[in-house]
């Protein structure tokens, strides 16, 4: 039998997640959500799917599994916390929450209700970020001494406002979209950070969020890096994002499209020679059935999809990652203030 499942939001992630759950071999898209009419007309005319303005109603009247939450920051705590109160597994987009007390009671309510949860940080699901922390774990560059975690876009390359990223109350700023992607994938690649210190939240062309976000974190290993992440930065087409590790033994520059391995001696067991090897992500990507901006938004979506059949809590991007993401996020915020 397959997955009754519901999307509520309908901007570019949800419409995304919705085009990827809709064909999946082991749900029924039964019912989408959204505030705009003229969103819902074109679902009208182009699915079969029940068509819904609000999503207590959508969640009340349709007999779901699951549901996807792809809405601005602001909402996702009042509408995850209904979706499990009703029973509800549920992925939302990321960041998890406005702030780490919301994201503490969603958390703790799904695991007293024993659902299913997970956040869209999609980078875990990218194969080249897979091998870094494959590698790490191996020992490869030995004992690590540095690191650091980078992004940067040209999102902003105006003072013009007028959209949720100006809008410090949607969750826009540069530390909630863009370096949220670097912290979550540092927490859980490299090590959890602690301490953030001499952080800088820098307005370039924005008035109300920072553009820019500088910051060194020591993490609970005791190893320190620097994150740096810029969206003004008009020599990117789209957003990059890197990590750089350094070791004793060599280091490895990872991005979304290869990853980059420096040997001070040649590794028998990894079949790596000494200097620079380089792998792609076209041998490291993870094989899916429906391929939509990358391998990694259906990646996630599959091991989402297969909790729920299987009923084991995902040990990927699951509320408890995600919480600690937004705690170092807070650890930025007050440096910041300093």
């Amino acid at each position: 039998m397959k997955l009754k499942g519901g999307i509520i939001g309908l901007g570019k992630m949800g419409i995304s997640h919705a085009a990827i759950v809709s064909p999946h071999p082991s749900v029924d898209m039964v019912a989408v959500c959204d505030t705009s009419a003229i969103v819902l007309d074109v679902f009208k005319k182009f699915s079969r799917v029940k068509l819904y303005h609000d999503y207590v109603k959508m969640i009340e009247k349709e007999d779901l599994d699951f549901v996807v939450i792809a809405t601005p920051t602001r909402l996702h705590y009042p509408m995850v916390k209904h979706a499990l109160e009703k029973g509800l597994n549920v992925f939302c987009e990321k960041p998890f929450c406005m702030n780490v007390k919301e994201g503490m009671e969603l958390e703790e309510l799904a695991q007293k209700k024993g659902l299913i949860n997970q956040v869209s940080y999609h980078n875990q699901f990218v194969g080249t970020f897979r091998e870094l922390k494959r590698l790490l774990k191996t020992g490869v560059i030995g004992e690590l001494v540095h690191f650091t975690g980078e992004a940067y876009g040209n999102v902003i390359t105006s003072d013009k406002g007028g959209t949720w990223r100006s809008d410090p109350q949607e969750g826009g700023g540069c530390l909630l979209d863009y370096a949220s992607h670097v912290i979550n994938l540092i927490q859980e690649i490299i090590g959890r950070p602690v301490k953030a210190d001499g952080s800088v939240r820098k307005n370039i062309f924005s008035f109300t969020v920072e553009d820019a976000v500088y910051s060194m974190l020591i993490l609970e290993n005791g190893l320190s890096g620097v994150l740096s992440v810029n969206w003004c930065d008009e020599t990117y087409r789209k957003m990059s994002t890197t990590l750089n590790v350094q070791g004793k033994k060599g280091k490895i520059i990872c991005d979304a499209t290869e990853i980059r391995i420096y040997l001070n001696e040649s590794n028998a067991k990894e079949k790596l020679d000494k200097g620079w090897t380089i792998k792609y992500i076209t041998e490291l990507a993870i094989p899916v059935d429906f391929y939509l901006r990358g391998e990694e938004y259906s990646a996630q979506i599959d091991h989402f999809i297969r909790c729920v059949i299987d009923k084991k809590q995902t040990e990927i991007n699951s509320f408890e990652q995600a919480l600690y993401t937004d705690k170092v996020i807070e650890l930025i915020i007050e440096d910041s203030k300093k």
